[in-house]
């Protein structure tokens, strides 16, 4: 028998094993080559100005590095499940050399099996993705997606650096371990020990103390010192949750078992006991899958959530349709005059109005605010008719009060209590204004945003005269403000807007900046949904094969239950206890990780992501949980051989 026809009679042997591994490896490969080609297609790159290319380059590099540690990972668990084969190789006679070498042939089978299917895939449904890519980012068009030989020989060279390293790992693998450790690879197991009360019981509170200090400091870092509250929060979590999974579980554990004084009954000698056997070596692993799943799933929420508010959240910030500002030349009105007189050309319906901006200053009263914004700063006073003039829709302010607008400082306002009162500086004397709103987006568009006070038309009046200077100059300054009636026809207005702006100038118009979130928003969609799905299958597919691996461990305990009058639905409700375990803690951890990272990053979304959030983490855990199902129907299957 030559070292190929082995070859071929392992693969056939281990087939039933591979398949997911092998289904996983050919998902990444699919979705490498989908991004590669998205960024060497000159089409895609043409449509976004280089901006597409860019980041699928950058997102490739970030999974390439999930499917190698993936694939580095998913080995080292072969490795180990086949110790007693390879041992076995050896011991017919077999040196190790021919052993390493059968086992690289076999992997480089394997891969390269996966790579040309995975490829011919990656092409045929390069179009499906392109689809909702452009789906995602508005577009209405049709692109010729072109084969890229560039995306196929990246993704074979990427892929080949891939089977080298486990390809090293074999060697290793053979070369240093015993034929004893080989045979006794699957009997190795952790004898939990007597924790000592005192050590255990501490680190077990400071694990969940760390857990419950990094929630509580992740929704009170906005202050001065905010970047050394992210680091905090993120470090405490981190230890805290490995504490939780290296000693808390453990000392639970333990002290379950003490009040049973060893008599764990059926369901727990299923569960609870491989657990604490194990719980050492899975330690780490869990932790990195309960960070690396809050990170996926906080990142995976949050891009939607930026996708889901994107019409709201421009709008917030670019409250007028088009807004023409003054500058050196003063042609402001000119250019208003000019679009206007475009418009009707193109009998598209609009309001118009000067809106005027006293530019002061002042300060809040200290004890009021928070004091990241304590002390006097730049103010612009609006006159609300002005507004209304132009059909924006604000609440009208009392007299000598005022409503307040600065989406740049929406996040550290909104939970200021009002009224507050704000001290206006004026050549003449102080004007003490009291905010009864904090609004949460702008009252102009940028560039020329800041802190706006929107006041009554005879308060503004009042504070004009007093801002008067010696000579009677006032320190006022006017934008020429146009509103869109009819929405439909805000895309052809803003083609002329466009046609009467510099091609490199930048675009301060509702719809243009509209339209450019869209394209961002649905590219970082696009691409952290198919980066999460990749982690999503790679972590779900690790935890399936190391408890694919326990169940061969465990299958001489299966028959034993079996012998004695134990039913297939007696051992697998113990089964599925360990599984909700296993499966459902670090899910659970992560999500409530993912809750206060979302929470703690709201100041960055002026809108309520609570149902964008939601719809992300529902999604996210319903696939994880196909990976828990597919563990218990294997699960099953043993214990149903074993009799």
């Amino acid at each position: 028998m030559t070292l190929f026809d082995l070859v071929v009679r392992s693969m056939r042997k281990n087939i039933k094993h591979y398949y997911l591994y092998f289904f996983a490896l050919i998902f990444s490969v699919v979705l490498y080559f989908v991004f590669a080609t998205l960024q060497h297609d000159p089409s895609v790159v043409a449509q976004s100005g280089g901006n597409m290319g860019k980041a699928f380059k950058a997102a490739g590099v970030l999974l390439l590095f999930i499917a190698g540690i993936f694939v580095i990972y998913a080995n080292a668990i072969f490795l180990k499940r086949r110790s007693r084969e390879i041992g076995l190789y050896q011991l017919i006679g077999l040196t190790k050399g021919a052993v390493a070498r059968l086992l690289i042939i076999e992997n480089t089978l394997l891969s390269a099996g996966a790579l040309a299917f995975g490829i011919g895939t990656g092409i045929l449904v390069s179009r499906i993705f392109l689809m909702l890519l452009m789906k995602l980012i508005g577009f209405d068009g049709f692109i010729e997606l072109s084969f890229s030989t560039a995306a196929v020989t990246q993704t074979i060279i990427v892929f080949l650096a891939i089977i080298v390293l486990t390809s090293i790992q074999m060697l290793i693998a053979v070369y240093r371990n015993t034929l004893l450790s080989l045979f006794n690879a699957d009997k190795t197991g952790e004898h939990p020990k007597k924790p000592k009360a005192f050590r255990s019981a501490f680190l077990a509170l400071l694990g969940i103390g760390l857990i419950v200090f990094g929630y509580w400091l992740s929704g009170n870092m906005l202050n001065a010192l905010l970047f050394f509250n992210m680091l905090a929060v993120l470090a405490s979590t981190i230890l805290g949750t490995y504490l939780l999974f290296r000693v808390t579980i453990s000392w639970l554990f333990y002290q379950i078992r003490k009040q049973k004084q060893g008599h764990l009954g059926l369901y727990n000698s299923l569960s609870l006991a491989p657990i604490m056997h194990r719980m050492k070596g899975n330690a780490n692993s869990l932790t990195i899958i309960t960070v690396l799943s809050a990170m996926t799933l906080t990142m995976l929420a949050g891009a939607y959530s930026l996708y889901y508010s994107t019409e709201k959240e421009t709008r917030l910030i670019y409250p007028v349709d088009f807004l023409f500002t003054p500058n050196a030349e003063g042609t402001g009105e000119s250019k208003a005059k000019q679009f206007i007189e475009q418009l009707e050309q193109q009998k598209i319906a609009y309001q118009y109005s000067p809106i005027d901006v006293l530019n002061l200053e002042g300060e809040f009263d200290e004890n009021s605010i928070p004091k990241l914004i304590n002390g006097t700063f730049g103010v612009n006073i609006v006159n609300e008719k002005q507004l209304q003039q132009v059909g924006m829709d604000i609440d009208l302010p009392k007299n000598r009060t005022a409503s307040f607008y600065d989406a740049s400082l929406y996040w550290i306002m909104q939970t200021t209590e009002v009224p507050v009162n704000f001290k206006l500086f004026t050549p003449h004397q102080e004007v003490d204004i009291s905010v009864l709103k904090i609004e949460e987006g702008n009252v102009l568009n940028p560039p020329r945003v800041g802190s706006h006070f929107v006041v009554s038309e005879d308060f503004y009046r009042e504070i004009e005269q007093l801002s008067a200077n010696k000579n009677g100059k006032k320190p006022v300054t006017t934008y020429f403000a146009v509103h869109i009636i009819d929405k439909e026809n805000l895309a052809k207005a803003s083609d002329i807007y466009s046609e009467m702006t510099h091609p490199n100038q930048a675009k301060f118009d509702y719809f243009s900046n509209y339209i450019s979130n869209m394209q961002n928003n649905g590219l970082l969609i696009f691409i952290s949904g198919f980066l999460g799905l990749v982690f999503l299958i790679s972590t779900g597919s690790i935890l399936y094969f190391k408890q694919m691996t326990e169940a061969e461990q465990e299958r001489n305990s299966y028959i034993t239950l079996r012998q004695l009058g134990f039913t297939v639905q007696d051992v697998m409700r113990g089964i599925v206890r360990k599984q909700i375990f296993v499966f459902g803690l670090p899910l659970l951890i992560g999500l409530l990780h993912s809750i206060f990272a979302i929470k703690s990053a709201s100041f960055i979304f002026m809108s309520d992501i609570t149902v964008p959030a939601s719809i992300a983490m529902g999604i996210y855990t319903l696939i994880y949980l196909l990976f828990a199902v597919l563990t218990v129907r294997y699960y099953r299957k043993i214990v149903q051989s074993v009799l």
